[in-house]
């Protein structure tokens, strides 16, 4: 027990120093553009950052090193803005912020609470090792920089909460509150219920059918997507003329819907010889109540 507490502690310290030498390498790519655009240079530095987590994955011979990029990065990258931008700090910066920096602590504990270490890599990473010589490739395009682009692309919304001359609060502001508050709440309620039929003793191949989950097979998913359309509420709200970057909230859907989504659906497949009723009979994405209708009468494996 000692020796496997030893190796969880030197993980996490391995995987914070990753965390440390990304966030120098972005701060120095800022430090060496200060007159640049700051859109460019905050894809710049969050480019930077993600050659050093995917150099530590290498090293670390475990991809799962990158996953918390994915929460940690918007945060930084919007505070950035704030200070180049110059908007200060108003009602809508501070509300959006404040936000932003909820679901980045909660979905980052999220993953700690879950993941066991360097010996701990994600499944969905670890069947690509079939390619032999061409996993690495793929893991920098696939589970590192692709991601990267993607959560780049959602974080574009903060630029209009964050500039100057942005529009007074107004009604789209409390809708993007109720939508961005919502959706970290929904992610929230999903991860717990979820932990606690995980730890709880159960029938084998049993199926998480309760809760959030009787409305949706994946109602943490539809938290993430939804906090990204929220943050985007904040942007159309400062300045419509920034309405493409719905390209962001739109390329969070698309990933989810086509990638994440058919993933679990197939994985949860193989391994619960019920779950193809319990596709049936819930919604794969929107949560649904009438999409529960059926109970599933769940098999022993």
């Amino acid at each position: 027990m000692g020796r496997d507490r030893m190796t969880y502690r030197r993980s996490l310290l391995l995987c914070l120093l990753s965390y440390l030498v990304a966030g120098a390498a972005a701060v120095t790519v800022w430090w060496l553009a200060p007159g640049s655009s700051p859109l460019w240079v905050a894809a710049l530095a969050d480019l930077a950052g993600t050659v050093v987590v995917f150099a530590f994955s290498v090293a670390l011979n475990n991809s799962s090193v990158y996953d918390p990029y994915w929460s940690v990065a918007p945060f930084p990258i919007g505070i950035y803005w704030l200070v180049r931008l110059g908007a200060g700090l108003g009602p809508r910066q501070v509300v959006m912020l404040l936000l932003v920096l909820v679901w980045a602590v909660r979905l980052t504990y999220n993953w700690l609470r879950r993941w066991r270490g360097l010996a701990d890599e994600d499944w969905r990473y670890a069947d690509y090792r079939r390619f032999g010589a061409a996993y690495w490739p793929i893991s920098f395009l696939g589970f590192h920089l692709f991601p990267t682009v993607i959560v780049f692309f959602g974080c574009l919304s903060m630029v209009p909460a964050l500039s100057t001359g942005a529009r007074a609060i107004g009604i789209l502001d409390l809708a993007a509150l109720v939508l961005t508050g919502g959706a970290i709440l929904v992610e929230t309620v999903a991860d717990r219920q979820l932990h606690r039929f995980l730890a709880s003793t159960r029938k084998r191949g049993a199926i998480l059918d309760t809760g959030l989950w009787s409305l949706t097979r994946h109602p943490n998913y539809f938290g993430e997507v939804t906090f990204w359309w929220g943050v985007y509420l904040f942007g159309l709200a400062a300045n419509p003329s920034w309405w493409w970057t719905i390209a962001g909230p739109v390329a969070v859907t698309a990933l989810f819907l086509g990638v994440s989504v058919p993933m679990m659906d197939r994985r949860m497949l193989a391994r619960h010889p019920g779950y193809a009723q319990h596709m049936a009979t819930r919604s794969g994405f929107l949560p649904w109540p009438s999409a529960a209708r059926e109970p599933v009468k769940e098999k022993g494996a």
